[in-house]
This record gives C-alpha cells, structure tokens and sequence, in this order.
C-alpha cells in the first residue's frame, strides 16, 4: 500500500471565517464541497469542517485522512493487519474513501483520488 500524504482535520466554528486564515497559512486556495450536510474546505494538508454537532461529533472521531494510491489495495493490507473495516470503500466528490480503526483505537480515513 502506498501512502502519499495525510491530511489534518480541523472543525471550525465558522468555515467562512477560518478559509482565508488556512489559505494563507497553507499558501493555496480552497478547495470547498459539501458532504451529508457538512460544508468542507481543503486547504493544503488542512481539511476544514463545519456543519451540524451531530455531524462534527462523528467526525471529530477521525483523527487524520490518509491518501493513499488505491483504496481497494489499501482495505486489502489493512484487513490482513487484523485493522477494522468501519466503513467503505465508498465514493466521495473527489475518489474513494474507507474509514478504519487500527488495532490500536485509532480511526482514520484513507482516501484515494481514482474515479468512482
């Protein structure tokens, strides 16, 4: 499996107030879409969320997005490592994610940039 990157999560209050902040601090613009009700931002390796407490609780439970070649690899060496399948594969705006807790406790998403 190959990991390319990983990505901080950050629930924002206001995400219209926090975009201009990361998109200097990050040296980019945002890359914005909405998901389940939640508006998103990617800045750099910054991914702002803000939405409804519900929505922010669950996904406060995600400690990183982690970008890998290919999700369906990455849910095959993840389940052979004893990890738990939470979630997916499933299509998102921008490729496939699978949501997993490591052995450890750990939650993170894995996402790839391959068409759904």
């Amino acid at each position: 499996m190959e990991i390319l990157g990983a990505t901080l999560r950050v629930c924002v209050d206001d995400i219209e107030t926090a975009i201009p902040f990361y998109e200097r601090l990050a040296g980019g613009r945002a890359l914005r879409f909405e998901r389940g009700g939640v508006q998103v931002a990617a800045v750099g390796c910054f991914l702002l969320m803000s939405g409804p407490a519900a929505e922010l609780e669950v996904l406060r439970k995600v400690a990183a997005t982690i970008a890998v070649k290919d999700v369906e690899e990455a849910h095959r060496v993840l389940a052979e490592l004893g990890a738990d399948i939470i979630a997916g594969p499933v299509p998102t705006p921008a490729g496939r994610n699978l949501i997993v807790r490591h052995p450890d406790g750990a939650v993170y998403e894995y996402v790839d940039r391959h068409p759904s």
